[in-house]
């Protein structure tokens, strides 16, 4: 049967993976009431399509730090791509790399830094990071990512320690044996008994001490532009401006940190409205189709990041899933484009989309 939309690539990927690192890659935290929330909440939203112009021609190209992109989707940092795929992290960013998009890669990753920049050496990358406890450990992870030619630093600022996913205490959830993270190897730290040695490294390092004058501290030695991920509030969003970032990415983390806190769309309209003007607005959380990669747009985002339906895809098929998941979403938005009267990108604007208690009142 043809894989036609992300959901059958997921229901195929649940076929396929081991229970721990499907319920590692599907889960949210506590009762996952966000994470059922970064879904329905775009369904809540009603696009007002505008007819009888011509969309003959169209694209869908964004600019974003002065780079331009073949669509305005790109992959969100998922830890530990080789639990789905042998492949792992490799065949994202080659998918990305097709694309012309940007690949984000996670601190979390089973392949480092340097491999996925020989490996994927034109796809336009950018590193997340954690601030660690060790600060030399941070900077030198910055200092790679600047070597290996990443185009920005993703600094994650929604975990000072990790949410409670319940699923992974059930399955006493453990980075399988043959696989480490890579970005840490360097470390010379071996398996202990029991689990990864470089696992329970890397959890120690979480610093639950970090404060702005951290994001000060990065923003003020990095050469690469610092974008601040997990913002959900107007005010944080003004201090990532205040500090000197360059961007933000409105994220929940995929739901698995603090639970019950707003879907990212929801959260999205207030941010844009406070610095829209003022630094580059970015997505990720619950996007699974092209009409979602609308909806984000025309509530302020510049560009927005996949990051479970990649995983379904490189689970079912590697590289070329990871593509076809791609494909799916870039020509669900095209068309997207064409049945709302917006021929490019830049046509969308906030009047495409109500939500349905504003359109009510119309």
């Amino acid at each position: 049967m043809s894989l036609v939309s992300v959901s059958d690539y997921e229901h195929k990927a649940i076929d396929k993976l081991p229970r721990y690192a499907l319920d590692y890659y599907r889960s949210g935290s506590d009762s996952q009431t966000t994470l059922e929330l970064n879904k329905t909440a775009f369904q809540r939203l009603r696009i007002r399509p505008r007819h009888l112009r011509d969309v003959s021609q169209r694209s869908t190209h964004t600019t974003v730090f002065g780079y331009e992109f073949n669509v305005p989707i790109g992959i969100a940092p998922t830890a530990m791509h080789r639990m789905a795929h042998d492949d792992g992290e490799i065949a994202s960013a080659k998918a990305a790399e097709k694309f012309g998009t940007v690949f984000i890669l996670s601190t979390l990753s089973t392949t480092s830094i340097e491999e996925v920049a020989r490996q994927a050496p034109d796809v336009h990358k950018w590193y997340q990071l954690y601030i660690s406890k060790d600060r030399e450990l941070t900077k030198s992870m910055v200092r790679r990512a600047e070597t290996c030619n990443y185009k920005a630093i993703v600094l994650t600022v929604d975990a000072p320690i990790f949410g409670i996913r319940r699923a992974d205490v059930q399955n006493k959830f453990q980075l399988p044996k043959h696989l480490k993270l890579e970005n840490f190897a360097e470390k010379g730290i071996v398996n202990s008994d029991g689990g990864s040695g470089i696992n329970e490294y890397v959890k120690k390092q979480f610093d639950a001490s970090i404060t702005w004058n951290d994001v000060k501290w990065l923003v003020g030695f990095s050469k690469l532009p610092v974008i601040l991920k997990g913002i959900l509030t107007k005010e944080d969003a003004l201090l990532a401006v205040e500090t000197g970032c360059k961007g933000i990415i409105v994220s929940n983390h995929g739901a698995r940190q603090l639970d019950t806190v707003a879907a990212s769309i929801e959260a999205l309209p207030e941010i844009s409205k406070a610095v829209g003007d003022k630094l580059v607005v970015m997505m990720d959380g619950g996007i699974t189709q092209g009409t979602d990669v609308f909806k984000a747009i025309a509530l302020g985002a510049r560009m927005v990041f996949l990051g479970r339906p990649i995983l379904w895809g490189l689970t079912v098929d590697g590289q070329n899933g990871v593509e076809d998941v791609l494909k799916i979403v870039c020509n669900e938005f095209d068309t997207t484009l064409a049945l709302a009267g917006t021929p490019t990108v830049g046509d969308i604007s906030k009047e495409y989309v109500l939500h349905e208690i504003e359109f009510s009142k119309l």
